[in-house]
């Protein structure tokens, strides 16, 4: 039996040694790999010290970074400086910078596979990347100088890094060169951002379509008493509907049924960013403040980079030029900022930039369209879109004088889509003039003549003066106001080329010395004309900032900070009036669970603050509110199109005129009375609670308002999300005050500075200033943005320096 055991003790010996062998091999393979991907991830930090040739430099530059990676860049001349900005830019930020390129051309399925191929389709109707094209083709040799260099900078920011940025080996994918146009199509990704394409104006028409007219002009208001315009006041809300018009008391009644359909959970959108300006005359120096926090998404890295230029200047104090502020990554202007003369900031102005134009087909030929003219034929545009891994697909685009066939509405027929995006007016390079400009009236002209999506400027200037101006392309629209889609064919609606800047509307030196706007509605009369409306706020945060500066005759930067943190939820305070008064003695008694429902309602502060739960009830109490008094108002829609969702403009005047006077014929058919509604989403609220952990105080409005401030990756690749993405907090604020935040959306920065007074100015922004997780300016300001903390608007001591030479 011994002999027997001793070549089994043998083999097991020899599996011993092969198994340990083999468990080294891959002990080792993986340190190995372990090794390689941390020499690769190192490898894409970018140069912050030592000197770097940079080819097609006049002379040499110096970059020097302070200690949140903010750069400074000193150069003596501007195409050198823009150069520069691209090399900045591509080093720390190319990945974002690709992402929008690619989104605004249709071509992310050859970064990302068939995941993005729906995204690509559609964004194909647009032909940005031929627009592109176009407009490089058509600028000024000045122009095209500056987009060379920016283009090159970027090229050789990509090639003195040791690798290619980690997204790319994540990805396994090659890295594409910059081109000119590319930094075109950014400007077109904010264009697809920020203005509508013919949702809400579709929405709209369709309402037109299918409800009396006095139902459409009750539920699609001009405004409401929340209005804050700069110029004008409140639009007065049309009146409810009689019962002769419309009686819901007549409809069916389905036994307890709890309607889900077009509105009955519905919240408007949250369109976002603020600014102001005061006057000179209202400060505590006598120095002009502009104050501005633009709302976007949220993500990592951060939409903003930080940078701050110095370049010669002749009749300057110091013989130079400091510009700091914001840049666009892949685009190589100051977006917002000061330069010692002046300082701006932007917000979106919800004007009305498109329309869907009905397509009359020729009755002689159905494949050809009526125009003024004649009937045309579809011009076809072939558009190959290369995906990760397949083959390519080739789609038509068809177009029409008017831009690309969109959609079909309820009824089949074709649609159009005219946006000021499709035009060469859209873009320009005329936002770099900004920077230089010395006074307001100089600011708001160069502003007039911006390529940029429609924008509301404020500016402020070091003598103290202030105005307000729009920024971007306004169309000059006749023959109809564009609300809903119409046909263009016989020509009595269309849009007869641009405004001259001499008509865009302006506010110069107010007798007040204050300037505010958040979305709203500025202006009226000929003015509101001329911009339409596409989907103005409804004036909340406006108002509470415009007295919020009202209230201050010697204004510091500090209060202007603390305007743009205020988180009182004034909008709400009457619904919170009246769901207290529902909740009386009747009610307390009927059913005592409501009794905690009241309470915490009765002690919820009035501010969106983390630790309040009665703000959350309060909130979601109008929300629910809100759907079950429209559902039934806009059944018609939804059996006219099964997609519609509601989309209400300004949906707070036709909703609070229902809640405060309670017509019995607009009333839901499922409920007896308008309290008996009111209660049901009480009761509603509380089993909801019940079934939370910790019960209906469980859950605050910190709680549920928490960040998810996430890079691209970590969506596709959750296990990733612990290295790449910002902390998971709760957020105060929210979107009806001037602290506007919610989970992903909100305040990409908050900038307050004075002109000629920059040291004295405030500024932070969500994560941080590198798009590389393994730099330590990947999230260093992130926290000073979560707590609201001022801190300075400049950059600070210098710790690294970089020079760039020819």
């Amino acid at each position: 039996m011994e002999s027997a055991a001793r070549p089994t003790r043998l083999w097991i010996r020899t599996l011993l040694r092969i198994t340990g062998l083999l468990s080294l091999l891959v002990v080792v393979a993986l340190a190995v790999a372990a090794i390689w991907a941390w020499s690769s991830l190192t490898g894409s930090l970018p140069q912050l010290d030592g000197r770097v040739e940079l080819n097609g430099l006049e002379s040499a530059l110096r970059v020097e970074r302070d200690g949140l990676g903010i750069p400074t860049i000193y150069a003596r001349s501007r195409v050198d400086q823009v150069r520069a900005i691209g090399f900045l830019h591509a080093q720390d930020r190319f990945f974002q910078m690709d992402m929008m390129r690619r989104s605004a051309a249709g071509e992310l399925s050859a970064l990302l596979g068939r995941l993005a191929l729906e995204t690509d389709r559609h964004h194909r109707k647009h032909r940005f990347r031929a627009l592109a094209k176009e407009i490089v083709s058509r600028a000024s040799q000045e122009e095209r100088e500056l987009l060379d260099a920016y283009a090159s900078g970027v090229n050789q920011g990509l090639a003195n890094l040791e690798d290619p940025p980690f997204e790319y080996l994540v990805l396994r994918a090659d890295l594409q060169p910059w081109a000119g146009e590319d930094s075109i199509l950014v400007i077109y990704f904010m264009y697809l951002f920020l203005q509508s394409q013919g949702g809400s104006e579709s929405a709209l028409g369709l309402m037109k379509d299918v409800l009396p007219a006095p139902v459409f002009g009750f539920l699609n208001p001009r405004g409401s008493s929340w209005d804050a315009p700069l110029r004008g006041a409140p639009f007065a809300a049309p009146p409810i509907p009689g019962p002769e018009l419309i009686d819901l008391r007549l409809e069916p009644s389905a036994e307890g049924a709890q309607p889900e359909g077009v509105a009955s959970r519905a919240e408007e959108p949250a369109p976002g960013s603020n600014n102001w300006a005061v006057a000179g005359r209202l400060t505590a120096n006598g120095g002009a403040l502009v104050a501005n926090d633009m709302h976007l998404s949220l993500g990592v890295p951060n939409t903003w980079y930080r940078l701050s230029w110095v370049l010669p200047e002749e009749g300057t104090r110091s013989g130079a030029r400091r510009v700091t502020g914001v840049s666009l990554p892949g685009f190589p202007a100051m977006v917002a900022g000061s330069n010692g003369s002046i300082a701006w900031g932007f917000t979106n102005t919800q004007g009305d930039w498109s329309d869907l134009v009905l397509l009359e087909a020729d009755p002689q030929d159905p494949d050809r369209y009526l125009t003024p003219d004649a009937s045309r034929a579809y011009e076809i545009h072939e558009e190959r879109i290369e995906i990760k891994g397949e083959d390519a697909e080739l789609i038509d685009v068809p177009w029409t004088i008017w831009g690309p066939v969109w959609d079909e509405d309820h009824r089949g027929r074709r649609r159009a889509l005219r946006w000021v995006a499709h035009d060469r007016e859209a873009v320009n390079l005329q936002t770099l003039r900004l920077a230089e400009a010395t006074s307001v009236d100089e600011a708001v002209e160069i502003a007039n003549r911006c390529g940029l999506p429609a924008q509301n400027l404020v500016v402020a200037d070091r003598e103290g003066r202030i105005a307000w101006t729009v920024a971007g392309p306004i169309p000059r629209r006749e023959g109809c106001d564009g609300s809903v889609p119409v046909s263009w064919a016989k020509g009595a609606c269309r849009w007869n080329g641009w405004l001259d800047p001499s008509e865009y509307p302006r506010i110069v030196d107010p007798p007040e010395g204050r300037l505010w706007t958040a979305n709203n509605r500025t202006v009226d009369g000929e003015a509101l004309k001329r911009m339409g409306d596409g989907g103005y706020g409804n004036g909340a945060r406006a108002k509470q900032i415009r007295d919020g500066l009202r209230e201050l005759d010697a204004a510091t930067p500090e209060d202007m900070l603390a305007i743009q943190l205020d988180d009182r939820a004034l909008f709400l305070a009457r619904w919170r009036e009246l769901l207290l008064s529902e909740l009386d003695d009747a009610a307390l008694n009927e059913d005592a669970s409501r009794r905690e429902y009241r309470d915490l309602v009765q002690t919820c502060g009035g501010s969106a603050s983390v630790d309040s739960v009665g703000y959350l009830l309060v909130r979601r109490f109008r929300a629910r509110v809100m759907g079950l008094a429209f559902e039934p108002l806009l059944k018609p829609c939804r059996e006219a199109d099964e997609n519609y969702r509601m989309r209400i403009r300004q949906v707070e005047a036709p909703l609070w005129s229902l809640v405060s006077e309670r017509p019995a014929h607009l009333l839901n058919p499922e409920f007896g009375s308008w309290r008996a509604l009111f209660l049901s989403v009480v009761d509603e609220q509380i089993a909801e609670g019940g079934r939370r952990r910790g019960g209906l105080a469980a859950e605050s409005w910190g709680s549920y308002n928490r960040s998810s401030i996430r890079h691209p990756l970590s969506r596709a690749l959750p296990f990733l999300s612990r290295y790449l993405d910002m902390p998971v907090l709760p957020l105060p604020g929210d979107t009806q005050m001037p602290r506007v935040q919610r989970r992903s959306f909100g305040a990409s920065e908050r900038m307050v500075v004075s002109p000629g007074r920059e040291s004295e100015g405030i500024f932070h922004m969500p994560a941080g200033q590198s798009g590389h997780p393994l730099s330590p300016h990947y999230a260093d300001g992130h926290l000073a943005w979560v707590k609201g903390e001022a801190t300075p608007f400049l950059p600070g001591e210098t710790i690294h320096t970089l020079v760039l030479e020819p």
